[in-house]
């Protein structure tokens, strides 16, 4: 039991706190869509080996969207990789095949980028499935 005990790790405050941002940010996001008509389908949906912290819909349009909180609403703009978003449509593709009846139609990738003392700034098309 002690070395369980000892194995355990202590919790990392910085991380911790970053962790606690990003919810916050996700909250504001969500908040900001559903202001602007979008009904939110899920919040932090997982599939293997990616993550959509937003699915909304607006009309026929099916949404992806990645929240990104930064200090700064430049470093925000740079926070979303190539590899990034090639699992995040990867992740899309698994949410359609187990939601059938939500993939019909239009498809998008948004960014909602989340920065200290501004409102959240939606980007539509933010990226493409490909790219």
């Amino acid at each position: 039991m002690a070395r369980r005990q000892a194995a355990r790790r202590e919790a990392d405050p910085k991380r911790s706190a970053a962790w606690g941002r990003g919810r916050l940010a996700e909250l504001a996001a969500a908040a900001l869509l559903l202001l602007k008509g979008y009904r939110i389908l899920a919040r932090r949906w997982r599939a293997p080996g990616a993550e959509i912290d937003l699915i909304a819909r607006r009309g026929a349009t099916l949404v992806f969207v990645e929240v990104k909180a930064r200090a700064a609403s430049a470093d925000a703009d740079l926070a979303l990789t190539r590899a990034q978003r090639l699992r995040i449509a990867r992740a899309a593709e698994f949410w359609c095949a187990r939601h059938p009846r939500h993939a019909a139609g239009d498809r998008r990738y948004d960014l909602v980028l989340v920065s200290r003392g501004g409102w959240p700034r939606h980007i539509e098309g933010a990226f493409d499935a490909d790219s």
